[in-house]
């Protein structure tokens, strides 16, 4: 049986031992959704994956505005 002993479940600071992994993204003058997923990720084939996170403040993948915070799971 494995010694569990050294394992750690969070720090006291976390919220039911949770993790919060999200990063943020402030959408700046040219961005779109396929450049900040090829910055974040290396391939920008993966923008839905951004505009899924962001369909609270996205209704269409095609129109972001310059100020907007966009969740990067």
């Amino acid at each position: 049986m494995p010694d569990d002993s050294n394992q750690t479940t969070g720090t006291q600071d976390s919220q039911e031992g949770s993790w919060d992994a999200t990063q943020w993204h402030e959408v700046e003058k040219g961005d779109t959704l396929s450049k900040i997923s090829a910055k974040y990720y290396g391939d920008a084939n993966l923008y839905m994956q951004i505009f899924e996170a962001n369909k609270d403040i996205l209704k269409d993948p095609n129109m972001i505005r310059i100020g907007q915070k966009l969740r990067i799971p």
